[in-house]
């Protein structure tokens, strides 16, 4: 597969991430006001879950599926990913996630009183959903990410069973939101995270750092150790 249909793949597959990730905090979790639908924390894991799922399966033979910036970095530190592709990737899923970020905040704003608020931002300390620390959120970030490229790692490896790789991923991201939505509204992906920051309240540019280091460094340290693990195959 040539890289452009790759990277294309990686743009639609992060764009529905956040359209349907995030757009179900905004417009139907009561997390933003929301009117009537109140999905709360529940709903909004199990919506980033099947974004993952029905986006991994529609494109993921076209690119991987990786639809994260952390994802890519630790199948690379893995062994798994070719250095030359990483900016490109990472390029598209930052794309992909503005996109639908801003087709989100179109939406959003056709409702009479709209303020974007928070927007599905992620953010610590007076940020966080219950005023979680730097510190708590940054490890939060860290283990969830570290832990989300294991599950990846392993249930895409030659040695898993065949076809339920995508499921496995979209178990896992419901999970991670169920633990750590309280602390930090869930980032695990820095390109999930910068969208709807663009949009937010000015705090969310000021502590989207964390949510490219964070998750970058737990990815990374994955990958390292995976290798292990597997014994590089």
């Amino acid at each position: 597969m040539d890289l452009s249909r790759k990277i294309a793949a990686e743009f639609l597959g992060t764009f529905w991430l956040v359209l349907g990730g995030c757009g179900s905090a905004v417009l139907a979790a009561n997390i933003a006001g929301a009117p009537v639908v109140s999905l709360g924390y529940l709903g909004v894991s199990l919506a980033f879950g099947l974004t993952v799922v029905t986006g991994a399966y529609a494109l993921g033979h076209i690119s991987g599926g990786h639809f994260n910036p952390a994802v890519t970095l630790g199948l690379w530190t893995a062994g798994k990913f070719p250095t030359g592709e990483i900016v490109p990737y990472w390029l598209a899923q930052v794309l992909g996630a503005i996109a639908g970020a801003s087709v989100l905040f179109l939406i959003a704003s056709g409702l009479p009183g709209f303020t974007a608020g928070g927007f599905a931002a992620n953010g610590y300390g007076g940020h966080s959903p219950h005023g979680y620390g730097l510190t708590a959120s940054a490890v939060t970030e860290v283990v969830m990410t570290f832990m989300f490229l294991i599950i990846i790692l392993g249930a895409t490896s030659k040695a898993a069973a065949p076809g339920f790789g995508g499921l496995a991923i979209g178990l896992a991201l419901v999970l991670i939101h169920l633990i750590s939505i309280p602390v930090t509204n869930t980032s695990v992906n820095p390109a999930r995270s910068t969208g709807p920051a663009l949009y937010a309240d000015s705090w969310a540019l000021d502590q989207l750092w964390l949510f490219w280091v964070a998750p970058l460094a737990g990815a990374a340290l994955a990958g390292l150790l995976w290798r292990w693990l597997s014994d590089g195959k």
